[in-house]
């Protein structure tokens, strides 16, 4: 019978990041409903944990610390790693649905919303991923060159992930090199001319969607003062109403409390600053060959039935600079023989079912995370969302709505994977690339080295295989 012990349901998940990791956890931890499950975990990286690894900056060591809890399900009966294979081109989709009764795709949101403006495409306009790619060592951004020699850096978002950029761009050299920084991002950004970081939002401070540890940070900074103009302050009716009602959420309150407090302090004289702008909109980068200079909207905010949004003034400035980085949302890279929801940028879904294209679920198809919802929330919010994924998955089987593949023996798949002469990376050959750039670090005080290339992955993850 399927589910049991002697016939396990086979589920393959497709995103090694948070998501997949807790969607992984709970398929594998529970029986009590009488489904017995088996997991495999595939990542297009020979290294898993996602965005924990390529995402969160070097210097939240205590962010990462979640992978503990990643490694406790990696270390569960019934699960295995495949990394270093891409679904889409080593194996299809079709491929996983011939050996698995149930798929989960939890492949986040791969790439970076674009402003839509003249100039974004000069050199010196970057999109935030790349720049955060690049100081973590990821594969795909390791050739990626970032002319750090301007004074002034603009960054256009008010995200948690402008505020590290921002805050990268501001640590010193001792600050970077106990970290896991890529080693080819360290002297360049501890050498970098940047005396000035402006970062934009485009709605007001009583809408910002850093979070208050990320915001507060910047005032704790070593080498760079935070700077906010108290007349960015001076909140409009709609923003005082909001931010003063029961409705408010708490984190924007304190976020507007910290704000002031930041307004309220002269700048000490530090090297750097960090300076914070709202209702501001970029509306054309500038330059011969490369950035010069970007042209700001002003902005007001207007209400919009349930939604508050941002509204052209008119008005303009242009403000002298030579990098421009965005951070104005991410998206999802449709999966081929997969429903998407172009619009929205996610796999087409209903509380994690797929849904075909007249609306009905498909048996034995799902999706958590980013890919599921959209870029919103942080780690821990993937946990609740993989959840309910996985108990969509769990009703469906209590109700024998089940796939039924043409070969679920878990044999099966690492002989196609074989037959495609594609080397896969087990859980075992990431220890060993782990153990690698841990010993690496280690001589210098630091948690690692990264591989910043596959083929020295490959090569430490075959030599734990022999």
């Amino acid at each position: 019978m399927i589910g049991s012990e002697e016939q396990p349901l086979r589920v393959a998940i497709v995103g090694a990041g948070p998501s997949g990791f807790y969607a992984a956890e709970d398929l594998l931890k529970g029986k009590e409903d009488g489904m017995v499950a088996e997991v495999d975990l595939y990542d297009r990286l020979p290294t898993p944990f996602g965005l924990v690894r390529g995402g969160v900056a070097p210097d939240h060591p205590k962010i990462k610390s979640v992978i503990k809890r990643y490694e406790k399900t990696a270390k569960m009966p019934g699960f295995r790693f495949f990394g270093n294979v891409t679904i889409g081109e080593a194996l299809k989709h079709e491929d996983l649905a011939a050996h698995y009764h149930a798929v989960i795709y939890t492949s986040g949101s791969e790439t970076d919303r674009k402003l839509g403006i003249p100039g974004e495409d000069l050199p010196g306009s970057h999109a935030a991923t790349e720049f955060v790619g690049w100081y973590n060592a990821h594969p795909d951004y390791a050739d990626h060159e970032f002319d750090l020699s301007t004074e002034r850096a603009v960054v256009i978002g008010n995200g948690n992930v402008a505020m590290d950029v921002a805050r990268m761009l501001a640590l010193p050299r001792e600050e970077l090199v106990g970290t896991d920084t890529a080693d080819h991002a360290i002297d360049p950004m501890a050498d970098s001319m940047i005396k000035e970081i402006v970062v934009f939002g485009r709605r007001g401070p009583a809408q910002a969607a850093f979070t208050n540890p990320e915001l507060r940070e910047l005032g704790e900074l070593t080498d760079a003062d935070c700077v906010v103009d108290a007349s960015d302050l001076e909140l409009d009716e709609i923003s005082e109403a909001y931010i003063t009602s029961d409705d408010a959420d708490p984190t924007h309150k304190r976020n507007v409390d910290v704000l002031r407090e930041y307004a309220a302090t002269e700048p000490s004289g530090k090297r750097k600053k960090v300076i914070l702008r709202f209702l501001s909109s970029p509306i054309e980068i500038k330059g011969d060959g490369k950035v010069e200079s970007i042209v700001i909207g002003k902005n007001r905010l207007v209400q919009d039935g349930a939604r508050v949004r941002a509204e052209d003034t008119g008005e303009r400035e242009e403000l002298e600079c030579g990098l421009v980085f965005r951070s104005v949302g991410y998206t999802g890279v449709p999966v081929p023989g997969v429903p998407f929801d172009e619009k929205r940028g996610t796999i087409a879904n209903e509380k994690g079912r797929v849904l075909a294209p007249d609306g009905k679920p498909i048996a034995g198809l799902y999706t958590a995370g980013w890919i599921k919802r959209g870029p919103s929330g942080v780690i821990g919010t993937n946990k609740k969302d993989a959840a309910e994924t996985v108990a969509m998955l769990r009703e469906d089987f209590a109700a024998g709505v089940v796939h039924e593949p043409a070969n679920p023996d878990p044999v099966a798949i690492e002989e196609l994977i074989a037959e495609r002469d594609h080397e896969a990376v087990t859980y075992a050959g990431w220890e060993a690339i782990d153990a690698a750039e841990t010993a690496a670090g280690e001589p210098h005080g630091r948690p690692r080295v990264k591989f910043v290339r596959i083929e020295e992955m490959l090569e430490h993850a075959k030599a734990a295989a022999k």
